[in-house]
């Protein structure tokens, strides 16, 4: 029987970045929990993921307040996940550092959300999704606001993912 470490299969990488969180004057950054509209933003996120048939095998997640709020309210409004890995790496971790995240998810794993921050998670978007003109390519380069999620198909193995290896499946800003 194959490693399952050396399968090439068709993996999913979801990039959400968390929903609208309170004012950074009034607490610590890690500790900011989401708004309002951030809460119904990521119940949104969560419909989006149900509405699309995505299952995780695994959420990869910030430790900071508003990002376990984001995956807490995308659950609540149907997202399922087998996992849920919080990992302090992904807190203002730029591009290098969150596919080093990614290059230690079990290889079994074919479904994988990430929750972050920006600018790490827009700009991990834009460079695993292979150049193109599509109007989510475009939206994707020139704004990224919070809830801004992108679903991203590939087929090399997670330690392998790497710059233009991934096609760009969808790039929505679920509102609630």
């Amino acid at each position: 029987m194959a490693d399952p470490s050396d399968l090439l299969v068709d993996r999913t990488l979801v990039l959400l970045r968390h929903s609208k969180a309170v004012p950074p004057e009034s607490m610590p950054d890690l500790e900011r929990p989401l708004a309002d509209r951030g809460r119904a933003d990521a119940a949104a996120a969560g419909r989006y993921l149900v509405a699309q048939g995505i299952e995780a095998d695994l959420v990869l997640c910030s430790p900071s307040q508003r990002t376990r709020e984001t995956w807490q309210y995308a659950a609540e409004a149907g997202a399922t996940a087998t996992d849920v890995w919080y990992d302090r790496r992904i807190y203002s971790a730029g591009t290098d550092e969150l596919l080093v995240v990614l290059q230690d998810v079990p290889p079994e794993a074919r479904t994988v959300i990430m929750v972050g921050h920006a600018p790490g998670i827009p700009w991990l978007a834009d460079e695993l999704a292979l150049d193109g003109t599509s109007p989510e390519r475009v939206q994707l380069t020139q704004k990224y606001p919070t809830s801004g999620l992108t679903v991203l198909h590939f087929t090399c193995r997670w330690p392998d993912l790497a710059a233009d290896d991934a096609d760009l499946v969808s790039y929505v800003v679920p509102r609630g």
